[in-house]
């Protein structure tokens, strides 16, 4: 599968993004991320940040060692650093741990991780001066991307080298992209947008790095996109349902209150509001039909889509959370006056939530394509051609695109194993355990892909279905589907032709939320 791109920006992006001492929202961070939205730093939140500074300083000067300020790092802890030296320790802790292999993380990714980074400082709980958390800001505003890579990170402590890549741009050293994409050294592109290097003071490094900002920022706008293809996969479904002249009975609000799973009760109310007034659906409702019950890949939609959403939900309670603390190591008690050593950089809850949303995509994916499998078996497809296809023998219609969802839901199958389970020791023991949440973000994000992608063809081949029904007619939220496909450029059901673009273009029309918006316009807002 190819790498994720930008997509479903929020219905309203915010005109500029405040970081302080709230929690960001969902929509901030995607905007930001993926908008590209100004971000600036709130009055309170500069306040809080000088009187953190204050104790850090304080601190410093002491004779007694503190760490993170005048003490090496995870093993090294145990040197006291003198002060002519602990700018090179802050120095040479980003140099050392930037340290990044493999092909460049997208461009959204990094933002993200950039804008949930400052807002941990801007909590007033690392310590920095506010030169740091400005210059961030002004990195995002200029369209300043730090190139950090695909590996390198264990999830704990937080996401030490892709954040130290960034940390890196901030005093003017490796590579960055500028807002045209350009590949140039970070200190030319600081140059260009008249900003000038950091230079990093005590424990400013190690707060530039100590967080979980890599893999929540991917939580969040996983979260964004599957907001977007679980209630486009409910609309997959119901043109399945229609098009395998399935009933819609089981859909019913009195049955699903049976089994009251809030998820559940949403989907199979889509089902119903989507399949309203079919043609399709009418014909076969009557006495004379002798279906008695659907298969469960169409009678159970509900209750998958449902345990779908209701994790989901788990996750973004959990990503929520986490957009309101304050994670670094060791952290500000300004009220206090103290600093603290603690284990809240530790990715567990972040990296666990993460694997739920990858058992999610592979088991929607894989529920949709044997929905799409059933439509091409003229054994089970109750009286369309084989392989939907226009001259069956000389034709083979849409044989090959049921394989390639196969192909991406064996994918999405192995993307399913957990990848929190793992730990492998790190920094001479002390970090002997750690949770692997930036890799189970990175197997997350090829998750979506690939269910944006299984999805798609069911409602490509659902659509080709629903032409070959006709004189039958679908229902007005499914026949706009239907016709969003035509007027993009997917054709309907006839000979042969080339259709890796024509699923390419179903691919986007669901990713980027136009088919549900189709729907939208018809019958309203979908759960």
């Amino acid at each position: 599968m190819s790498t994720p791109s930008p997509t479903n920006f929020p219905d309203t992006v915010p005109a500029t993004v405040e970081v302080g001492m709230g929690a960001l929202s969902f929509d901030e961070v995607v905007a930001v991320a993926r908008g590209e939205a100004p971000v600036v730093i709130g009055d309170e939140a500069l306040a809080a940040i000088e009187r953190a500074r204050v104790v850090v300083e304080e601190l410093a000067a002491a004779p007694t060692p503190a760490y993170g300020i005048s003490t090496g790092f995870g093993a090294l802890a145990t040197r006291h650093i003198p002060t002519e030296m602990r700018a090179q320790l802050q120095r040479s802790l980003v140099r050392s741990h930037a340290a990044g292999s493999g092909p460049e993380v997208e461009r959204e990714v990094v933002r993200g991780l950039m804008l949930l980074r400052l807002s941990t400082l801007a909590t007033g709980r690392t310590g920095v001066r506010p030169v740091v958390p400005e210059l961030m800001a002004a990195m995002l505003n200029a369209g300043i991307t730090p190139v950090v890579h695909e590996y390198g990170s264990l999830g704990c402590s937080g996401d030490l080298a892709p954040l130290s890549h960034c940390a890196l741009a901030l005093i003017g050293e490796g590579d960055v992209r500028d807002a045209s994409g350009a590949l140039l050294p970070a200190a030319e592109a600081l140059a260009a947008a008249g900003l000038s290097p950091v230079e990093l003071a005590a424990k400013e490094g190690l707060a530039l790095i100590n967080g979980t900002d890599g893999m929540l920022g991917m939580l969040v706008l996983a979260l964004s996109d599957l907001s977007v293809l679980m209630r486009t996969a409910d609309i997959a479904a119901a043109m399945s349902v229609e098009g395998q002249l399935g009933t819609d009975r089981v859909f019913a609000p009195e049955l699903q209150a049976i089994r009251p799973h809030p998820g559940q009760a949403a989907s199979a109310a889509n089902l119903t509001a989507i399949l309203k007034d079919s043609g399709v659906v009418a014909s076969h409702r009557g006495p004379d039909c002798n279906r008695v019950q659907d298969a469960y890949s169409l009678r159970c939609s509900p209750q998958v889509h449902g345990a779908a959403r209701d994790t989901l939900e788990h996750c973004a309670t959990v990503a929520g959370r986490e957009l309101a603390s304050a994670v670094d190591n060791p952290v500000v008690l300004p009220d206090e006056g103290r600093v603290e050593s603690n284990g809240n950089f530790h990715g567990a809850p972040v990296a666990y939530v993460l694997d739920f949303a990858a058992i999610v995509a592979a088991d929607v994916a894989s529920i949709s394509e044997r929905r799409t499998d059933r439509f091409l078996d003229k054994a089970r497809s109750h009286g369309l051609p084989p392989f939907l296809a226009d001259d069956p023998g000389v034709d083979s219609g849409h044989m090959i695109a049921q394989y390639t969802q196969a192909a991406i839901v064996s994918e999405l199958k192995r993307l399913a194993n957990p990848a929190s389970v793992d730990s492998i020791p790190s920094s001479a023991m002390q970090e002997d355990h750690v949770s692997m949440g930036w890799s189970a973000a990175r197997k997350l994000r090829r998750s979506v892909d690939g269910l944006a992608r299984v999805v798609a063809i069911e409602v490509l081949t659902a659509a080709r279905a629903l032409d070959l029904r006709r004189p039958l007619s679908p229902s007005p939220a499914t026949g706009a589907v239907v016709d969003l496909l035509r007027s993009s450029g997917i054709q309907g059901p006839g000979p042969d032709r080339h259709l890796s673009p024509e699923i390419e273009t179903a691919v986007e029309l669901v990713r980027s939320g136009a088919v549900l918006h189709a729907v939208e316009e018809v019958i309203g807002e979908l759960q």
